[in-house]
């Protein structure tokens, strides 16, 4: 596993987060050295569905993938499906597979890579609702608590953030995967 002191790892939401599947990740990637930036298609702050405020550091109309290393995508029903209605959004998360860069997604946030149309043949596990619109999206739905396919690492619940967050720390740290593609 390589360092990752210094790599930047855009998190993108909107209000109604699930408050600890984004602070969690958020506090991980710091704790381990990462720089997160908070992407999100309203300026100034998103607030999570149980109240936490978190400033937006840039919008995703202005966001490019390349200025990245990695993305985070926390989940919260409010937060994906206004994520996934988003274009801007929906670009954005798009080119982090189109560049091969790691992706990490948790619980409904999976929603927007059905939108993305990345889906195609990946395995992943989300919030157990959303297995019909990930299996119409191309994908092989399990019931695990991470599953991790070739840079893209997703969890269920914030149950699994233990283990979802460590997943992510390893492959931000791997960097680049050939198999990450639309």
């Amino acid at each position: 596993m390589g360092t990752i002191t210094g790599k930047k790892v855009a998190v993108l939401a909107t209000n109604g987060f699930e408050d600890s599947e984004l602070t969690s990740p958020w506090q991980a990637l710091e704790g381990a050295g990462a720089v997160p930036t908070m992407v999100s298609p309203k300026p100034d702050a998103v607030t999570g569905k149980n109240g936490h405020e978190q400033d937006v550091d840039m919008l995703a109309r202005e966001a490019s993938a390349a200025d990245f290393d990695a993305l985070v995508l926390p989940g919260g029903v409010v937060n994906a499906d206004h994520l996934r209605m988003d274009a801007d959004s929906v670009s954005f998360v798009r080119d982090f597979f189109e560049q091969h860069k790691p992706v990490g997604v948790i619980c409904h946030g999976a929603w927007i890579l059905a939108e993305a149309d990345v889906l195609r043949g990946r395995t992943l596990t989300s919030y157990p609702s959303l297995q019909t619109d990930l299996k119409n999206a191309g994908a092989a739905w399990v019931d695990e608590e991470v599953v991790v396919d070739s840079g893209l690492v997703s969890s269920r619940t914030p149950d699994d953030l233990p283990a979802f967050n460590s997943k992510v720390i390893e492959e931000v740290g791997e960097g680049k995967h050939t198999d990450q593609t639309t």
